[in-house]
């Protein structure tokens, strides 16, 4: 409830011995509950950030090493029947160039995404499926298309989707189409913001998008993505807003969200409130929010996108960053035309980090971090409760090390230059280093496999 968020906030102090008290706790690996998490928002001394910070990179090494998996958005669609004012794809936004792609031109963008290396994406399409395009079975019919694309080693391995909010059967048709994650951004928990910046359309129901993940969970999908858009309202207000809507799903369904993914408000063409946003996030305290959703869920993947520059990313992967976007377009049929004029007006926000996949990939290397483009977990049915009954006593780096390290030499091997091969190489060999017994004879054995030609090979 809005009033129980308020009221923590109002109580909340910035105690110091309060906060390392919350600090230590973190440590144990089992996450905070609400009034920790206002506490650490409370946070305004560069010491007490500073032994925030240092916390987060602790837990985050701790349960993710150094592994980053990579994925890339793919935009179907900016046709959309809502008004929101944050967003380039806006129904009252008339300068923007619509497209809906069809089955090859989606082909055509999933084929230029493989042969980058890509081997996870992120379907995106407004709220706009027309009776024209077949309605709801068009996202399906393009989930299909995405995973008819092969190329000599290269396919789609795991398709994540973020969709508007679905009817419980709709939601049954996208389990069975073979989806990874769903994903949905509540994007401002506060219902006064909410309403003033959801204009017209079916967004504009608040309680229909914030039940969405219990129809998708009443549906059989246990594996679902959250997050809000920095800058709409206090991001303080947001955070334990988010904490009490994973509790509920805790409660009941015995799981919480899989991922959070924390966008800030970026320029949108169209949209004069991304230009000035209501309530800016500063760098600063961005940094706060990712290592706080660290301690708070320390199970729970935080992804970065694109949105931020390349400086800012690099200071927030060890604060407890576990998921990138790496050579993002965000218009539809972008990564076959290019980022021509037409494509840029039809994006829906500005990046940030315009680098391609391999320079991410090559920079991530030379700091130490093992590019994973894993998705064993999804295709062998460790998601949900099964997932975090491996992830809490520590028992899935014995699968994801190795996987991250298999996966990252397929990709040196099949799509990188000889500069990326040798630091990506480099760092594999060091990884292997620090893993224990069993995990490096799995990640060696696998290896050999790869470097003989096998692929998808993983455990």
């Amino acid at each position: 409830m809005a009033s129980e968020v308020g009221n923590l906030l109002q109580t909340a102090k910035c105690d110091e011995g309060k906060i390392r008290e919350v600090l230590a706790k973190a440590r144990e690996l089992k996450g905070l509950d609400a009034a920790d998490v206002a506490a650490l928002c409370q946070i305004g001394s560069p010491d007490l950030a500073e032994a925030l910070f240092e916390t987060a990179r602790t837990v985050k090494e701790q349960i993710y090493g150094h592994r980053m998996v990579l994925f890339a958005p793919l935009y179907i669609s900016n046709v959309c029947g809502n008004d929101c004012t944050y967003c380039a794809f806006r129904s009252t936004n008339k300068g923007l160039v619509r497209t809906a792609l069809d089955m090859d031109g989606i082909r055509r963008e999933t084929l230029e995404l493989v042969r980058q290396g890509h081997k996870r994406l992120l379907m995106v399409a407004g709220e706009g499926y027309s009776a024209a395009k077949g309605g709801f079975n068009y996202v399906l019919d393009a989930i299909r298309a995405v995973y008819d694309v092969t190329e000599k080693h290269g396919h789609i391995r795991r398709l994540n989707v973020n969709l508007a909010p679905l009817t419980v059967d709709e939601f049954k048709l996208l389990k069975d189409a073979s989806i990874g994650t769903y994903q949905l951004f509540q994007e401002t928990y506060h219902r006064e913001t909410y309403a003033a910046v959801h204009l017209s359309g079916k967004k504009r129901d608040f309680d229909w998008r914030v039940t969405a993940f219990d129809r998708a969970m009443q549906a059989g999908i246990d594996d679902v993505g959250m997050g809000v858009l920095f800058g709409l309202h206090d991001w303080r207000f947001e955070i334990l807003s988010m904490m009490q809507h994973i509790q509920h799903l805790e409660d009941v369904f015995g799981v919480g969200c899989h991922t959070i993914s924390v966008p800030r408000m970026e320029p949108a063409d169209g949209s004069d409130l991304s230009m000035a946003p209501p309530a800016a996030v500063s760098d600063a305290d961005f940094k706060k929010i990712i290592a706080i959703l660290r301690l708070a869920v320390p199970y729970t993947g935080i992804i970065l996108s694109t949105r931020e520059s390349t400086a800012i990313r690099r200071e927030c992967y060890a604060l407890g960053v576990s998921q990138i976007s790496a050579g993002s377009r965000t218009n539809p049929g972008g990564y076959s035309e290019g980022e021509d004029a037409n494509a840029h007006a039809a994006g829906q926000f500005q990046l940030g980090d315009h680098r391609s996949l391999e320079e991410v990939i090559a920079d991530l290397a030379e700091s130490g971090f093992i590019p994973s483009f894993c998705t064993a977990c999804y295709r062998l049915g460790r998601t949900g409760q099964d997932f975090m009954d491996l992830a809490k006593p520590g028992l899935i780096k014995l699968k994801c090390d190795p996987n991250a390290v298999t996966t990252f030499q397929e990709y040196l091997i099949d799509y990188a230059k000889e500069e990326t091969r040798c630091a990506g190489e480099a760092a594999i060999d060091c990884e292997l280093d620090k893993m224990g017994t069993k995990a490096r004879r799995n990640a060696e054995k696998m290896l050999s496999h790869i470097k003989a030609g096998k692929r998808d090979v993983f455990c």
